[in-house]
């Protein structure tokens, strides 16, 4: 028999209790099954099929999923995203939670433990389940929103000592963004799907959800469209802080080639000069004039302090 990580029969009165068996009949007064799945084992798509159909199945066990709603005749598949918070994981590696909901049911799978569904499973033992398949969504929902928030203004933090550092020096700054720059697309690619999953869901005509429920979902969906707007505005400061470090190396290699062609400037005259009183040819002036050295000496210095004083002059230096 197929056993799941958490099974309860949430009651009409507002009382839960462990379900052991969960092929076993609705008791009466209940207001609804919560069954979370481990795709990790051995026959979970047999029995989902088994118990609301192919196309359920399919969506509640696929490998790569997309936050999204996607509404059926029998109920609806809700895919949600959270981020990993689980040890030694990268928040942006984030965990997806898959839900079929009925009016009396709820199937739930995962393959990496998500802390909203664990902080759930906490409330219900504590006695305060959430009172329908609605109320579990939106209890979901906002668990999985407000551990978001922290980890979005940890990469806002991040991006202002980044912007604060460069003010002063440039090393070592481009391997920190590119990481934040890498979180961020991560985080957003789940994130702007999520907020328009959360929007339908909140506008949903098919009674599957109450009214106050959708307030709620509302509220969360605009929490997750703040949420999207700080990742794209970190995303755009990226972008920024990446084109003021292009720049500024750009302007320190032109820095240096300008000086190299000014050495390079002075001394090729020089250079020819030496060269053209090198040569071992006979008949050459002042080889036998003592002071011919000091005067050769003499009008290189001259030359190439013209030369830099024209640079100058000509403000190239």
């Amino acid at each position: 028999m197929l056993k799941p990580i958490y099974a309860y029969d949430i009651m009409e009165d507002g009382s839960a209790c462990h379900l052991d068996d969960i092929g076993a009949p609705p008791p009466s007064g209940l207001a609804y099954r919560w069954i979370h799945l481990d795709l990790n084992s051995e026959d979970v798509r047999g029995w989902i099929e088994h118990k609301a159909g192919d196309v359920v199945a399919l969506a509640l066990t696929r490998q790569d999923t997309r936050p999204g709603l996607t509404p059926l005749d029998e109920g609806a598949i809700v895919i949600l995203r959270g981020v990993n918070l689980n040890p030694g994981s990268d928040p942006e590696d984030m965990v997806s939670i898959r839900l079929w909901v009925q009016d009396q049911l709820l199937i739930s799978t995962r393959m990496r433990k998500l802390m909203a569904v664990t902080t759930i499973r906490e409330q219900i033992d504590a006695g305060h389940p959430p009172r329908s398949p609605g109320d579990f969504i939106a209890a979901l929902s906002t668990g999985l929103t407000e551990r978001m928030d922290p980890v979005i203004a940890e990469l806002t933090d991040q991006i202002d000592e980044l912007e604060e550092k460069s003010v002063d020096t440039a090393v070592g700054l481009r391997t920190a963004l590119a990481d934040i720059r890498r979180a961020t697309i991560a985080l957003r690619r789940y994130l702007a799907p999520q907020r328009d999953a959360l929007a339908r869901l909140s506008t949903d005509t098919s009674g599957l959800l109450a009214r106050p429920v959708q307030i709620r979902l509302r509220e969360t969906a605009d929490q997750v469209t703040r949420l999207v707007e700080e990742l794209d505005s970190v995303r755009e400061r990226c972008g920024i802080l990446n084109d003021q470090l292009v720049d500024r190396r750009a302007e320190e290699m032109n820095s240096n080639m300008l000086i190299l062609s000014i050495v390079a400037a002075v001394f090729l005259p020089l250079g020819f000069l030496t060269g053209l009183l090198g040569i071992n040819v006979g008949g050459m002036p002042g080889a036998d004039y003592q002071w011919a050295f000091y005067i050769v000496c003499a009008i290189c210095i001259t030359i190439a302090a013209g030369l830099v004083w024209w640079f100058n002059r000509s403000r190239w230096l």
